[in-house]
């Protein structure tokens, strides 16, 4: 199979598809892997590494598309990109549909086979794909908001953890998955009084064993979350439904009751975000204030530690790529229940059930 490993153009995006070593690996199964030149730039690696490991570097993105028959990627397509798509060209990528009616629509116009990392899920329900960069987003959601919190970054002037004598921030987390999780393990690193909120008490019994530091746990409602989040310096949105649109937890009225200065951080953004007041920022561009409450929604957290990241998912997806390759789409998709989840669009169709219902369009099973 011909894949192809374009430049990622999304603002300020930093990782890549495919490290080196990755495309080592399908070389070596006799795949073509075409690499878009400077697209391990920013996570470290230079076109003459891949170059090594039996990569073909192209000197455009339009040659890479009309060429490839895989498309192996971190985001999802931006508008840029769009005339670059092809039919039953295969793309295995993040695309998080539910928050993006329109790139849901020009992939069923394209006609191509989308599989989102995102959605491929094992018997047990994880999410194996998305899960290490959760990890990232989790612990980044923690030492972004540290620093929002300082007076120069216009946020209350507190320091995480306090010292001695001065009490710490408190940090109300909205989710106890892998975000949470790992956001919590960070702000109790630091010092903070952390909160954290889920509608599985079961769930929250887990973390009660396995964290140590000053936290509680609350189970989810709307009067609970009102309360954690009037007394919160920090709050991070770590909600998660699998392939489709996240809640709304967060009312504009219950921001309006936060702190001056307070930060909310929204990991969620890329499913919709789980506050009425979020939407959408960039690196370039990460914050806004709303009622005297900052804001951070940048929708590629992770993209800021591109090394880190890279590797990491790579370390994940390569699998479920190197099966695609080896097998071709229906023989893999038939054979792999889990990476058949992943199965987004094909033939034109909307064939997630999450993301039809989160869209209100037809469901049409693969």
């Amino acid at each position: 199979m011909i894949i192809g490993v374009p430049k990622e153009v999304k603002t300020e995006e930093y990782r890549v598809g495919a490290p080196p070593m990755a495309v080592e690996v399908l070389t070596k199964a006799g795949h073509q892997v075409l690499v878009q030149t400077t697209a391990g730039e920013g996570s470290g690696f230079a076109d003459e590494e891949y170059i090594k490991v039996g990569a073909t570097i192209v000197k455009s993105a339009e040659e890479l598309y009309d060429r490839a028959e895989m498309i192996y990627q971190v985001k999802e397509p931006i508008p840029s990109e769009y005339p670059l798509l092809k039919k039953d060209q295969i793309h295995f990528r993040y695309l998080h549909l539910a928050a993006e009616e329109k790139l849901t629509h020009v992939l069923m116009d394209k006609g191509v086979i989308a599989i989102a990392f995102e959605t491929v899920e094992l018997p047990d329900g994880s999410t194996p794909l998305l899960n290490p960069m959760s990890e990232v987003a989790g612990i980044l959601a923690t030492q972004v908001a540290a620093c929002y919190l300082w007076r120069t970054h216009q946020g209350c002037g507190k320091l995480l953890g306090g010292v001695t004598g001065v009490p710490p921030a408190t940090v109300a987390i909205l989710g106890g998955g892998i975000v949470g999780t790992n956001a919590a393990k960070m702000a109790l690193g630091l010092g903070a009084h952390v909160i954290i909120i889920d509608k599985d008490v079961s769930r929250l019994s887990y973390l009660s064993d396995i964290l140590h530091g000053r936290f509680e746990t609350l189970a989810s409602n709307p009067r609970t979350i009102a309360n954690a989040i009037r007394e919160a310096d920090v709050v991070i949105g770590a909600v998660l439904v699998k392939g489709g649109r996240a809640p709304i937890l967060i009312t504009e009225d219950m921001v309006k009751t936060m702190k001056p200065g307070s930060v909310i951080i929204d990991v969620a953004i890329d499913q919709g975000g789980c506050v009425e007041t979020s939407h959408p920022t960039s690196h370039s561009d990460p914050i806004y204030i709303v009622d005297d409450v900052i804001h951070y929604c940048v929708t590629n957290m992770p993209g800021i530690v591109p090394r880190t990241s890279t590797i990491a998912l790579s370390n994940a997806t390569l699998p479920y790529a190197l099966k695609l390759a080896n097998l071709g789409f229906r023989e893999a998709i038939g054979s792999d229940e889990p990476l058949r989840k992943g199965l987004n669009v094909f033939g034109g169709k909307v064939t997630n059930r999450f993301v039809a219902e989160s869209l209100g369009l037809e469901y049409t099973p693969f």
